[in-house]
């Protein structure tokens, strides 16, 4: 079967989708997406996968693709970092190739390149309205201006990403570009129910999320925390006591519990009629309600010449000292003062951190004291596979069958001894007397009963 080509490909393959759930490291998990499907998602990404960890790796491949297995998580693109010239990837693969950009400050430069994707075997782009630039701090609007001229200058469908808070937001943009679906990150994180236009409770979110998490496993923990703070990320900034318990909890029930406790107090204030209360602030509705985190706009310069604007503009996106001579904390960020706190001879000097060894597999950094020279993650399956011992990693896999084994040895020694006992009674015709510690018990029990 030949492959399909670009708006082909989109309505046969994509089923015409118009809403997509972008790719988001460590975010956009099988669990995120089967909820998201749930509610209006029509398309759904991989998180970006490391190229060459996935060809070499099977139980790398296993794990991030284990949706092999779930019909529900279907039309699914995976994202894959491709170090390999385009044209070559889609000469080779026998799936339609798509790519994602960010824009040019240049509207021309911005459309020559997404017309040499599109001669290069592109069947569907994604535009992201921002520059590379436009992160953090800067993020800043997206330019919809740009991706509506990327939309007239290719023969391929295009999807839209940038500015999409609500449902309102997707069909003005597709109104307004002309563009065949809309790709949200932050919107969806902050509500899975943002394709379905509606802004439900988070509580109802977060435990349909945490239900989903039990059926379709594995599922990292860091993932699923990382959702909750999403999610509860606006009631978070008051009740300041869960969120630090948010972050130390370790298992799945523990988060559950947290989230729990949130629901509760938020279910507390609304029968104490705080609703008309919490809408005094900027947000839109009461901070239990899903909604998005819009960022404050970076500041721009003072358009009279005053340099005041630009050193302004210079402070926001200069990074703070890692730290002084003097080991200053103040210099420090608050993540890194936590860090110091609980360490304080914690060095966070880039110059004098020691350099260390990448594992043989993935290229992360390998254990000091491995067996097998490799990271905690590769040497864990090369223990298990081999049955061996890494004391470093605190793996006892050899161990742990040797102890098995013994035991099992154990028993059989035992059944073996019964079946001689057994055999010898059959044999003399009569019972043999118990061994001395059965003896002296049934000698205890016929004197109980004399008495």
């Amino acid at each position: 079967m030949a492959k399909l080509q670009g708006f082909e490909f989109w309505s046969d393959t994509l089923k015409q989708a118009r809403y997509v759930v972008a790719p988001m490291v460590d975010q956009s998990e099988l669990a995120w997406r089967l909820l998201s499907r749930r509610h209006g998602a029509q398309l759904c990404y991989t998180p970006m996968l490391h190229a060459q960890v996935f060809v070499r790796d099977a139980n790398y491949r296993k794990e991030n693709l284990y949706n092999e297995v779930c019909e529900e998580d279907r039309p699914l693109i995976t994202q894959v970092r491709i170090h390999t010239d385009q044209r070559l990837a889609n000469e080779k693969l026998s799936v339609p190739i798509t790519c994602k950009i960010r824009v040019f400050k240049e509207m021309e430069k911005t459309i020559r390149y997404a017309q040499m994707l599109e001669k290069a075997g592109c069947q569907l782009l994604t535009v992201h309205g921002r520059t590379k630039d436009q992160k953090g701090a800067m993020t800043g609007i997206a330019s919809w201006e740009h991706i509506k001229a990327v939309r007239k200058a290719v023969n391929i469908p295009v999807f839209a990403n940038g500015n999409i808070q609500h449902l309102s937001d997707v069909e003005r943009c597709i109104q307004e570009t002309g563009v065949q679906g809309v790709m949200s990150a932050e919107g969806n994180l902050h509500n899975p129910a943002l394709f379905e236009g509606r802004s439900p409770p988070v509580w109802e979110m977060a435990e349909e999320y945490l239900e989903v998490v039990k059926l379709y496993p594995p599922c990292t923990l860091s993932y699923v925390r990382a959702h909750l703070f999403k999610l509860w990320h606006h009631t978070l900034q008051i009740h300041q006591d869960l969120r630090e318990e948010l972050a130390k909890v370790k298992t799945l029930e523990g988060l559950a519990d947290v989230s729990k406790q949130l629901r509760l107090r938020c279910q507390e204030e609304i029968a104490k009629g705080k609703d008309a209360e919490e809408k005094k602030g900027d947000l839109p509705f009461p901070h239990w309600i899903c909604q998005p985190y819009v960022r404050p706009p970076p500041k721009e310069p003072v358009a009279n010449g005053n340099s005041q604007g630009s050193e302004v503009k210079k402070t926001v996106c200069q990074k703070r000292a890692l730290e002084d001579s003097d080991r200053t904390a103040d210099t420090l960020s608050k993540n890194k003062q936590k860090k110091r706190s609980r360490n304080p001879n914690k060095n966070f000097c880039p110059e004098q951190k020691p350099k260390y060894i990448k594992c043989e597999q993935c290229g992360n950094p390998k254990g000091n004291k491995c067996v097998f020279n490799l990271c905690r993650g590769c040497c864990k399956k090369k223990a298990y596979k081999e049955v061996a011992d890494c004391p470093s990693h605190g793996l006892r896999f050899k161990t742990k069958a040797e102890k098995r084994k013994a035991e099992e040895d154990e028993q059989k020694k035992d059944e073996q001894k019964e079946d001689e006992l057994t055999e010898t009674e059959r044999s003399s015709g009569s019972p043999q007397p118990l061994p001395d510690s059965s003896t002296e018990l049934q000698e205890q029990s016929k004197a109980h009963l004399l008495l």
